[in-house]
């Protein structure tokens, strides 16, 4: 991977603490959804790269109506196929539309614009799947790749790049295949999301699995919303798998979740 970290990008400090973020269940794809010149697309032009991530930086800083603590992206990827280190990994997002959607997956965003340059280039994917398994790597990223669009109501990330998106983001000369089959199984989506007493259809999945395997702690359900019975469930699939004390207090971990295979929904 060829990283530009933000000291030689030259980032301006956070203006606030970055909210640290143990896991996501995945990455999702952004674009600038304005217009970049086609220009910036030539070989010899990568020396006009890091001033525009540095613009970026400096419009968000300057958005008091959103109130970005940095730059809203994880990374950034230029159409040269350097990964610039936005706000990095374990960094929550700023970028996927609401405070949900920032939890559930980083954000990288591609220097392509709505007009002028909006044709990947086969060097700006290639860094686009490098910075997606510097992630999943360094920051406990899980296997979802998808569009900034898949869950929030815009544009982004362009026709071309979501069409890349689709075919399941393959590395160029992969054979233009799927490089990351859809997941069986419902990604890991972090400790912290179930602490925030979630109501989702992965919890009602979670909950008949633990059923199943005969760990139900349930008087109704499962349903959708989080509950102590959730918890007592999970707790004793904790100690189903050997976990004893802390390890089994019903907050879910990865191996744990893992184990259960809770189908994907």
């Amino acid at each position: 991977m060829k990283l530009i970290t933000r000291a030689q990008w030259g980032a301006r400090p956070s203006r606030y603490a970055l909210t640290h973020i143990g896991s996501t269940r995945g990455v999702k794809i952004h674009y600038e959804g304005t217009h970049v010149p086609a220009s910036l697309g030539r070989p010899d032009a990568h020396d006009q790269c890091a001033p525009r991530v540095r613009a970026i930086q400096a419009s968000h800083l300057a958005n008091r109506e959103e109130d970005y603590s940095d730059i809203a992206y994880n990374a950034v990827v230029c159409p040269h196929g350097y990964v610039f280190e936005g706000r990095g990994a374990h960094r929550k997002t700023g970028a996927n539309g609401t405070a949900t959607l920032n939890s559930q997956h980083y954000a990288v965003c591609a220097l392509l614009g709505s007009s002028g340059l909006t044709e990947p280039t086969d060097a700006q994917l290639a860094g686009l799947r490098d910075a997606v398994e510097w992630l999943r790597r360094d920051g406990d990223a899980g296997d979802e790749i998808k569009g900034h669009c898949d869950g929030h109501p815009t544009a982004c990330p362009g026709g071309p790049l979501y069409a890349w998106v689709q075919r399941g983001a393959p590395r160029p000369g992969s054979g233009g295949g799927t490089s990351t089959p859809a997941p069986k199984y419902e990604p890991f989506p972090g400790v912290e999301w179930f602490k925030r007493n979630p109501r989702s259809p992965a919890v009602t999945a979670m909950g008949r699995r633990l059923v199943a395997v005969g760990c139900s702690a349930y008087r109704e359900g499962p349903g959708p919303q989080w509950t102590e019975a959730d918890r007592r469930s999970y707790a004793r699939w904790q100690q189903r798998l050997g976990y004893r004390g802390a390890d089994a207090d019903g907050w879910p971990g990865r191996k744990s979740w893992d184990a259960l295979k809770v189908p994907k929904v």
